[in-house]
């Protein structure tokens, strides 16, 4: 069995994951191919001796990996999906962070979580992603990243003022919202910004999107849920020359009327589901759903 493991690393909480981590795979004489940065940090911190082998962002993974093993939190996810690309390979999530929604498997007990991986006893779950193109093009959003797991967003740069984006879905007019910005987000990504937002959650196999507008200056303005088979098209204008776009955790300058083309990706993440570490699970964990006494 072989896996690749990338991370990120938080003094306090993450050590003894990795540890343990390490500890099972080779007990279990797992092969584990290490995120090279990840593995430097690894050596420099002393938390392991031996020598193992590496890939990195131009690495191509291929179908003899069982899956990517991600220690971190919902950010390092999102990292590693750019990682393991359209190559299908599934992810685990192992959280080392905080609030998370893609992490759910929390680092007590990682052994017996790890055991469900050597027994293959295991689901996937697809998650849907946006890709982008910008006319005219734009060289600050590569086209071998032009993806986003959780959502696309546009908002005001070097700026207070308000940006007006006219919004077209599959070529029809929808509305000009005068907002900070706008979030487009997959149902992977509606318990994030969008959530935060207001917008809705929606469960991860919901064939949908969401388009959140951002502090809109016309309160009537809601959140939209369509079907995620829409093309979306975006047009910003504002005071300012240039707004920013961001891809999940990536951000790039885009200049004014310029015009965005968000839509469905060909291909999806597949992320690995530990037997009681479901979504709904999750929900009620980290929203707290059900500690009202009344229940």
């Amino acid at each position: 069995m072989k896996v690749a493991i990338y991370g990120q690393y938080y003094q306090n909480s993450t050590e003894p994951i990795i540890k343990d981590i390490f500890l099972f795979f080779n007990t279990n004489n797992v092969e584990m191919v290490i995120e090279d940065n990840f593995l430097k940090m690894l050596y420099d911190k002393q938390l392991i001796k031996k020598e193992y082998e590496t890939f990195s962002a131009s690495t191509t993974l291929d179908s003899s990996y069982e899956m990517l093993i991600s220690i971190g939190g919902d950010g390092t996810i999102l990292r590693a999906a750019t990682l393991v690309r359209n190559s299908g390979i599934p992810i685990l999530g192992i959280n080392a962070g905080r609030l998370g929604f893609l992490a759910m498997v929390q680092k007590d007990n990682v052994d017996s979580f790890l055991q469900y991986v050597i027994d293959k006893n295991y689901t996937i779950s697809e998650r849907t992603l946006l890709s982008i193109t910008c006319e005219p093009k734009n060289d600050a959003i590569p086209e071998d990243l032009n993806f986003a797991m959780n959502e696309v967003t546009v908002s005001r740069k070097d700026t207070t003022s308000m940006i007006t984006v006219d919004t077209y879905l599959n070529n029809e007019y929808l509305n000009s919202y005068w907002a900070d910005g706008l979030i487009v987000a997959t149902p992977t990504g509606s318990t994030g910004y969008s959530l935060s937002c207001g917008g809705p959650i929606l469960t991860p196999a919901v064939q949908s999107l969401v388009i959140t507008p951002i502090a809109p200056h016309n309160l009537n303005a809601r959140p939209l849920v369509i079907p995620d088979d829409t093309e979306i098209k975006l047009r910003v204008s504002g005071r300012e020359d240039q707004y920013l776009i961001s891809l999940d955790s990536r951000i790039a300058s885009v200049k004014n009327e310029s015009v965005l083309s968000i839509k469905k990706t060909d291909f999806k993440i597949k992320m690995v589901e530990i037997p009681g570490e479901t979504f709904l699970k999750t929900l009620r964990n980290k929203l707290l759903w059900g500690e009202d006494k009344r229940n």
